[in-house]
């Protein structure tokens, strides 16, 4: 068990009890926040305290973040597009249809599961069902991620996250021309508060998504594009592109009834940077998108839906 004491300065004055935690426990999820503050791992002067507890001068903050418990999701032998590991880090490209950790309805056949089969050794950081999982990329989005195998690689990768100096970079296709060469949509995002299951451009209890785009190739009625997470939002490039009226082609949730025939929304995670935790080199990979992007882009090309 790990433990931290602090008296709040006038730097924490009317900051969120959950706000704080998120600051000083940077590498553990939200969720997980939520439960250590439930279950008595923060006091606030010795007593628990609810998550929207507005912090005083002077308090007393005690945290005790329990040891990972012993890992109960069971290693599965599934193929895994290994692009570059080391006793650090690991880069896969995982496919399209592929969900990265465990959860209801998805206790087995994860990218979780996999990597437990193929590293036996990963971070526990993110607890017993995130295993080495620093981000992650939808269900159905493809492409590169990257992956803890120690807690100080977590730490690290982790802090880069949150201090913007990775490079994430997806392609996708999106319904509509995009008159705009390039271009960045800067608009919060938060739980839709019509739909919990989706995300959605709000000010309400929101956080800053930045995502910067730029067109690769126009068609009648469908636009290639770049874009590069400045933030990494829960669906953000989803949401965003939604937002400014141009959603990806064949999203399932934000995107339109009529759609190119692709099993999934077309979004590509094609380029990955990072600084390696260990020697502190940067690191850039990069892959090409699955087939059927491609097949995509040339009936496109062909000009079979204009």
């Amino acid at each position: 068990m790990s433990c931290l004491r602090k008296i709040a300065d006038q730097t924490d004055e009317g900051k969120r009890m959950d706000k704080w935690a998120a600051e000083q426990l940077s590498t553990e999820s939200r969720s997980r926040l939520q439960q250590l503050i439930k279950e008595g791992h923060i006091l606030i002067n010795g007593d628990k305290v609810k998550a929207s507890y507005r912090m005083r001068t002077g308090d007393v903050i005690l945290v005790s973040v329990p040891d990972p418990e012993p890992l109960d999701v069971v290693p599965e032998n599934i193929g895994l597009d290994i692009i570059y590991e080391d006793d650090a880090v690991v880069v896969v490209n995982k496919p399209r249809g592929m969900v990265v950790h465990p959860a209801p309805g998805h206790m087995t056949g994860t990218l979780v599961n996999a990597l437990l089969f193929h590293c036996r050794d990963l971070s526990g950081i993110n607890g017993i069902l995130r295993p080495g999982i620093v981000h992650r990329i939808d269900k159905d989005t493809s492409g590169l991620l990257m992956v803890a195998k120690t807690d100080a690689a977590h730490r690290s990768l982790a802090a880069q996250l949150k201090d913007k100096t990775t490079h994430r970079l997806y392609l996708a296709i999106v319904h509509g021309v995009l008159p705009e060469d390039s271009g960045t949509i800067d608009a919060p995002i938060g739980r839709d508060d019509k739909d919990r299951k989706k995300m959605a451009v709000t000010d309400h209890n929101s956080k800053s998504a930045v995502t910067h785009f730029k067109v690769i190739e126009r068609f009648s009625k469908y636009t290639y594009l770049s874009c590069r997470l400045e933030t990494g939002r829960t669906h953000q490039i989803r949401v965003h592109m939604a937002y400014i009226g141009h959603p990806l082609a064949g999203d399932p949730k934000y995107g339109l009834k009529k759609t190119l025939p692709i099993d999934g929304q077309a979004l590509h995670a094609a380029e990955l940077g990072f600084s390696h935790p260990v020697t502190g080199n940067f690191l850039t990979f990069k892959t090409d998108p699955p087939a059927d992007f491609e097949k995509l882009l040339g009936m496109l090309r062909a000009g079979e839906f204009s």
